[in-house]
């Protein structure tokens, strides 16, 4: 068994250039599979609200949920970190309220870390957090939990004085104590410019090659979610059409009566 990955060696891993694989995860079943093909971090994301739930958005997943999430996702997790989201309304109230928030996803889900997305109205929550000893990730650029604020997904960093709003709150975050800095929808060369002036890491999404890692939701990547798909996701698989075709298949069978054959029952 290769060793547990910890915070501490992701920071190692910038310094050596070496990329960081993250990848979402909702069940056991899929979190031993990737966590078996070496990637390096697994994320319980909030996005279980559109891959699992069937919503539209984030903001109605709940804590519970992300606990319940996080806690089958751990019994499928040896080497990989375990990251959680922390959902809509469980850290914006108040730092007390966001330290017994992530403090819950650490003591029932078994997570790792935490990852909130953060404005300036957030890096106390993050000192905060990290102070009471749980390991934070910053999520900056798009963040799908103000997506009403911001007027959709929409891909950020191209208007005027984005590109040192988003330097000043990376360093923000960092100085703050997150051991890693998501950056979600970026433009490119601003993304390198935030992932270059850290000494922590950077994991993009859809924010181009010079983050220090990358991250898909695995729905995504595997070809599981319909389309159109955001123009930053590689399918890596079709998995929607194995599964429809098995599930095509069995349906004939079954009509034909052809399966359970002799080889499926018993006597």
């Amino acid at each position: 068994m290769m060793n547990k990955l910890r915070t501490t060696d992701f920071r190692k891993m910038k310094e050596q250039g070496e990329k960081i694989a993250m990848i979402t995860a909702y069940d056991a079943t899929i979190a031993a599979i990737v966590d078996a093909a070496g990637v390096d971090v697994v994320l319980v994301g909030d996005s279980l609200g559109n891959v699992v739930q069937g919503l539209e958005d984030t903001l109605s997943v709940t804590l519970d949920e992300m606990i319940y999430h996080t806690k089958i996702v751990s019994r499928g997790v040896d080497r990989a970190h375990l990251c959680s989201d922390m959902p809509f309304l469980s850290y914006q109230k108040s730092p007390e309220d966001a330290i017994e928030s992530a403090g819950r996803l650490l003591k029932e889900g078994r997570a790792e870390s935490v990852k909130l997305e953060v404005n300036d109205a957030y890096i106390d929550t993050v000192y905060r957090i990290q102070k009471a000893g749980i390991p934070v990730v910053a999520h900056i650029g798009l963040c799908p939990q103000s997506v009403h604020v911001m007027g959709g997904y929409k891909v950020q960093g191209s208007l005027p004085g984005d590109r040192e709003t988003l330097l000043d709150l990376a360093k923000s975050c960092e100085q703050a104590g997150a051991f890693m800095v998501l950056i979600e929808s970026v433009l490119s060369e601003v993304a390198r410019d935030v992932t270059e002036s850290l000494g922590i890491p950077t994991v993009g999404i859809g924010s181009g090659v010079d983050c220090d890692g990358q991250v898909l939701v695995v729905n995504d990547m595997i070809g599981l979610t319909p389309e159109p798909l955001p123009k930053f996701v590689k399918k890596y698989a079709k998995v929607a059409e194995t599964i429809s075709d098995s599930a095509k298949k069995y349906v004939e069978e079954v009509k034909k009566g052809t399966f359970p054959s002799q080889e499926q029952s018993y006597g």
